[in-house]
């Protein structure tokens, strides 16, 4: 018997790139941990879309590619952090060990780097998903 929550989790994935958000996408999979929700993944391919959803609400966790072009997933979680009421935790994806620094600039909650490990990454998004759970902020 299960006792994960019932009502899904729901994922933002940034990158301009199809096939890298399909790759977060199948190595997150439907249900990162047991424990957890099931997840729907919301995927914009733009800095505005990701602006645009965030102020939408209903993001749970965010995961930013650091590679994606013109504007860069650490510029965009650095947006977040500084414009967004109660944003999402962060992860964000890097493709050089040397851009921790500018992970941390970004104020990413949790960082993976390339090549993605499929497991690393559902337990990061999964320690994402149980911190929102239980740090969210009343609505204004």
């Amino acid at each position: 018997m299960s006792t994960a929550p019932e009502s899904p989790m729901k994922i933002l994935v940034y990158s301009d790139d199809a096939n890298t958000r399909a790759q977060i996408r199948m190595a997150i999979g439907r249900r990162p941990a047991a424990d957890l929700p099931t997840v729907e993944y919301v995927e914009v391919a733009t800095q505005p879309a990701v602006v645009a959803r965030l102020d939408e609400g209903g993001i749970d966790v965010v995961v930013v590619d650091g590679e994606a072009q013109p504007a860069g997933g650490l510029g965009v979680c650095r947006q977040a952090k500084d414009e967004v009421y109660d944003c999402p935790p962060v992860l964000a994806i890097i493709a050089r060990r040397d851009d921790g620094w500018l992970a941390t600039w970004s104020r990413a909650d949790a960082v993976v780097s390339l090549p993605l490990d499929p497991m690393a990454l559902a337990v990061a998004v999964a320690d994402l998903m149980r911190w929102r759970a239980g740090d969210r902020l009343p609505a204004l």
